[in-house]
């Protein structure tokens, strides 16, 4: 579906700052790492095949869903005056490592082409364990034109614990790392626990979701619902985040006050959108894998990619949203009279196992670029990013072989940083920033 009667193209000007911050890292040895067959080299997904029939963009519409502010204002009363980000990052009990302090197998991690410009590695706390993954980066970039919160540079990173393994209490449970990047040398972070109002603000639930993509715009932040949930996102807003008052391993109201499994603070969801026709499934609905914000469009918009296994059969769809421009709907999508949302672009293309999607648009062009950051088929090592359009599909290469498997490890979402020129992801073991014309320049 064409978006440019609903889209119009705004103008970058100089968007991408001349100089970025930081010194690229020395990680080209990671490329004796990469081993890949010659299907790795000549796999591409092609172009985007554009889809506009009602039959193909129906399975996209959402329906809005959003809490009654009684019981938000409910909840708020009990727990206590609700805090922002400003007080989350104050109390940040968690730092980062610069890529040269991390393990060797840390760096391995990273991309081999093109080379990350900043990497840090987890606290050693989080990082030991297995059950907790980061899978999605969203910044302040994305909140408004300056790129910073308040006073704050700030980078937020999803993680989701297995549903299999670890304690049973925290299985399935999402989290988002607030991590404060004033100081590039420096960074800290604080932990919070995402969770969904119940019994009209009276209790909370933790959320049992895969936050495989996020997206932080203006006050709201949005993350992806489960695989095979009817719900596609949930929103939450980042002014309503509530302090904890019992440290223990329950979660919710408790004798004596509020618990989190051990957290300061929880951030209730504001609201959801489900998809008007219910679960996601091979002939229906998209499962949500990714999201990214997109700038270009106007109003702003969402797009997303479906997740499809990597070594599946399956094409793998993306789409995007837009964003409302009513008042007092800031960091909502655009919905009609009913509270649907619909689709105002769709493409079909052969990549499966996306994990990351960014849309981006070159200067002077009339349609954007898509990039899909995808795991390998094996889902060990490395995995390949692809930009695609309407004309075909380009990748880097790297290691003797040409392998497209240039890209991070078992790599999470997109987002990019349009006041610095950065694209900020994450591998498994780590979170990293890779200049925009870097990333062009591999991809040709």
């Amino acid at each position: 579906m064409k978006h440019r009667g609903r889209h119009r193209r705004r103008r970058r000007g100089a968007a991408l700052r001349a100089v970025l911050t930081g010194t690229a890292l020395a990680l080209t040895a990671a490329a004796t790492l990469i081993s890949a067959s010659q299907a790795d080299v000549t796999d591409s997904p092609g172009a985007l095949k554009p889809l506009s029939s009602p039959a193909d963009t129906a399975p996209l519409r959402l329906q809005e869903r959003l809490v009654p502010a009684r019981t938000l204002d409910r909840l708020a009363a009990a727990m206590g005056r609700p805090v922002g980000v400003d007080a989350v990052l104050a109390s940040a009990d968690r730092e980062m490592r610069e890529s040269a302090g991390c393990s060797s197998a840390d760096r391995a991690s990273l991309p081999v082409s093109p080379a990350a410009a900043r990497a840090y590695c987890w606290d050693p706390a989080d990082s030991a364990g297995t059950a907790w993954r980061p899978a999605s980066v969203t910044t302040a970039g994305d909140t408004g034109d300056d790129g910073v919160r308040g006073t704050h540079r700030v980078v937020l990173a999803g993680w989701t614990h297995s549903t299999t393994t670890g304690r049973a209490g925290e299985r399935g449970l999402a989290r988002v790392a607030f991590v404060n990047a004033d100081d590039p040398a420096r960074l800290a972070y604080r932990w919070v626990l995402l969770v969904v109002p119940v019994d009209g603000g009276r209790d909370y639930r933790g959320l049992a979701s895969a936050i495989s993509g996020m997206v932080w715009y203006q006050d709201k932040l949005l993350v992806t619902a489960r695989t095979g949930s009817a719900d596609a996102l949930y929103v939450y807003d980042l002014d309503r985040i509530q302090r904890t008052s019992v440290d223990g391993p329950a979660i919710g109201r408790v004798p004596g006050g509020w618990s989190a499994d051990g957290y300061r603070y929880v951030m209730p969801a504001v609201g959801s959108y489900r998809f008007t026709a219910g679960r996601c499934a091979r002939s229906g609905p998209p499962c949500p894998g990714a999201l990214a914000l997109d700038r270009g469009t106007a109003p702003d918009s969402l797009v997303a990619a479906e997740w499809t296994a990597p070594d599946g059969e399956r094409n793998a769809r993306l789409w995007r949203y837009a964003f409302s421009t009513a008042p007092g709907r800031g960091g909502l999508l655009a919905t009609d009279a009913a509270g649907r949302v619909e689709p105002v672009e769709a493409y079909r293309t052969r990549a499966a196992g996306i994990r990351g999607v960014l849309s981006y648009w070159q200067p002077g062009a009339e349609d954007a670029s898509w990039y899909v950051g995808q795991l390998p088929g094996s889902r060990d090592g490395h995995g390949g990013l692809w930009r695609q359009d309407a004309g075909g599909a380009k990748a880097a290469r790297c290691g003797a072989d040409g392998s497209h498997r240039c890209w991070a490890q078992s790599a999470g979402s997109l987002s990019y940083w349009q006041q610095t020129g950065e694209v900020w992801s994450l591998s498994d073991r780590m979170l990293f920033a890779v200049p925009l014309k870097e990333l062009e320049g591999v991809l040709g």
